[in-house]
């Protein structure tokens, strides 16, 4: 009882906790969650915006960014079905361990469903998974055939996740699409976040390969967008000169380097180009 005079509060609910925010579920080479302390800053005033990321990759920039709602495209379609499992709350029952004999066996296994018309079906999805979580440094490359021919990795040990339901209240107000980006059906207020593939040698990331001239249009394609745009490449002297000819307004980066054929480290050199920012 309390004391004459006192006055008693009503006990006040507690607020439920907020979900946590999941990472990027996917090993990924050449991910972005470096970059996303550069990108908040150019977000922030836009975040009512929809984001859509031509080339969504490992979802770092997105996770990282956390819109309302999105629309994340990818030309790779297994990582694309791969999401759209993860939005169905995706749970792994297939065995799952760091064993070379094991992830060739997988290996022939996801690339028979490929074959048979069958890359869409939750065992390719969690095929898939667990080959980029165990394969080469989170490589993703296919050969001409559609066939993934990562070797397997030299890790002490792996993580692996079986349940993957945190992601559906990740993505709930998320849109995965599986296009070439002039195929992307961008609106006038869009936020887009443009990460294409390095212009380097390697461009096997999907069957088709991406080339100069796929950078090129990608770049006049995003030029031509009335809202606001961030383009990300390596700053090779074509690529800046490219957005500089086009419009951008450029910003360099050192950008971590943790994949190198040659053992190189050296961090490196990365534009962001801006327009309507």
């Amino acid at each position: 009882m309390a004391p004459s005079g006192a006055t008693i509060e009503a006990a006040r609910p507690v607020p439920a906790a907020t979900p946590a925010i999941p990472g990027p579920p996917l090993k990924w080479a050449g991910g972005k969650r470096w970059q996303v302390p550069h990108l908040v800053p150019l977000w922030e005033a836009h975040a009512r915006r929809r984001l859509v990321e031509p080339f969504c990759g490992g979802l770092a920039v997105a996770l990282g960014l956390r819109p309302a709602r999105a629309l994340l495209n990818d030309v790779n379609p297994h990582i694309i079905s791969f999401y759209l499992w993860l939005k169905r709350g995706l749970r792994i029952d297939l065995p799952m361990r760091n064993d070379e004999r094991l992830y060739y066996a997988h290996r022939r296994r996801f690339n028979g469903l490929v074959a048979d018309g069958r890359a869409s079906t939750r065992a390719a999805a969690s095929l898939f998974y667990y080959l980029n979580r165990t394969g080469y440094n989170g490589l993703c490359r296919f050969n001409r055939r559609g066939e993934f021919n990562v070797p397997f990795g030299r890790y002490d040990r792996i993580n692996y996740r079986r349940d993957f339901s945190p992601y559906r209240v990740a993505f709930a107000g998320w849109e995965f699409t599986h296009s070439d980006l002039e195929g992307i059906p961008l609106e006038p207020g869009d936020f887009v976040y443009a990460d294409p593939p390095y212009d380097v040698e390697f461009t096997d990331y999907s069957r088709q390969g991406f080339t100069w001239e796929d950078q090129v249009r990608a770049a006049e394609w995003l030029a031509r967008h009335r809202g606001p745009v961030v383009l990300s490449n390596q700053a090779t002297d074509r690529i800046v000169a490219l957005y500089e000819a086009l419009g951008f307004t450029l910003r360099f980066l050192r950008a971590p380097r943790r994949i190198s054929c040659t053992g190189d480290r050296t961090p490196a050199r990365e534009v962001l180009a801006l327009r309507g920012i």
